[in-house]
């Protein structure tokens, strides 16, 4: 009977030992997010203070390596950014649940969740351009000049841009249209030096540009910019001023004209009644 219990409290104790390690709870939601390569890895929920989160990453086939940052953290997001060196390989991550930083267990396994796979070079987002426009003297040439977003990518202590990275697979679709248009033209250059040609002397237009990469399957086209403006010096009067304004301004020019040609026929009818008046009080002279 002393053998039966014994045997029965050894089978309790390593049940429950081998179950210490699964006590905590799993990542869920496990999510990539990535815009001009700064990617972030994402999950849930909130660790309690009993315990925390691993981060481990890999290719595929490759060796596990770990983030400084994402080691027995209470956080429930790990930048990778500056980890995933390898930016046409394709990536997992584990999220494992392990005790908190300090607390020590004799576990070799917990309990962990294993992310979507992630291939930044076909996955992020390519973020809105920037860009200045010059009209040409004709009037009917503007010139785009495009600035290409920054990477979260470093070479040689160089902020790469996408530019740098894709070559040339990137491209910028461009829309524009006349400013008091709804129809729209578009057109895609390799060029981050743009220029749009034949367009209506006399007449203002509005660009706006986002990143096209071809190449890709999925994700081909980045953010918009924001909308900009060609200016037209020689628009006529009325795509300039609404036509109350218009007929506003030439109202007031007439009863400013009125009232000074009201204040000159007054002024010389008093002149001629006193002129009258003066020659009738002068006595004849004699011849």
């Amino acid at each position: 009977m002393k053998l039966q219990t014994s045997l029965v409290m050894v089978l309790l104790s390593t049940h429950c030992a081998s179950g210490a390690a699964y006590s905590y709870p799993r990542a869920q939601n496990v999510t990539w997010s990535s815009t001009n390569f700064k990617t972030v890895l994402s999950w849930g929920p909130q660790p309690s203070a009993d315990y925390s989160y691993t981060v481990e990453f890999f290719v595929a086939g490759g060796d596990r390596k770990r983030n400084l940052h994402c080691i027995r953290s209470n956080a429930t997001m790990c930048d990778l950014s500056i980890s995933l060196t390898e930016l046409k390989s394709c990536y997992s991550a584990d999220i494992l649940s392990k005790p908190p930083l300090g607390t020590t267990s004799d576990d070799n396994e917990f309990p962990h969740t294993t992310s979507p796979l992630f291939c930044p070079y076909r996955e992020t987002e390519i973020g809105r351009p920037t860009f200045n426009l010059t009209v040409h003297e004709d009037k009917k040439t503007v010139t785009l000049h495009v600035t290409d977003p920054l990477t979260a990518v470093f070479k040689d202590d160089h902020q790469l841009s996408i530019r740098d990275i894709f070559s040339d697979e990137l491209q910028y679709k461009v829309s524009y249209w006349k400013q008091q248009s709804t129809g729209s033209k578009i057109q895609t250059f390799s060029s981050s030096v743009i220029e749009i040609t034949n367009l209506d002397r006399g007449e203002s237009y509005c660009f706006k540009i986002q990143a096209h990469i071809p190449s890709r399957s999925e994700n081909q086209f980045g953010q918009l910019s924001e909308t900009k403006c060609s200016h037209n010096d020689e628009e006529p009067v009325l795509k300039v001023y609404s036509p109350a304004v218009i007929a506003g301004g030439i109202l007031f020019i007439l009863l400013v004209v009125g009232l000074i040609t009201t204040i000159i026929v007054i002024y010389c009818s008093q002149k001629g009644k006193a002129l009258k008046s003066g020659t009738e009080g002068c006595p004849l002279q004699d011849v």
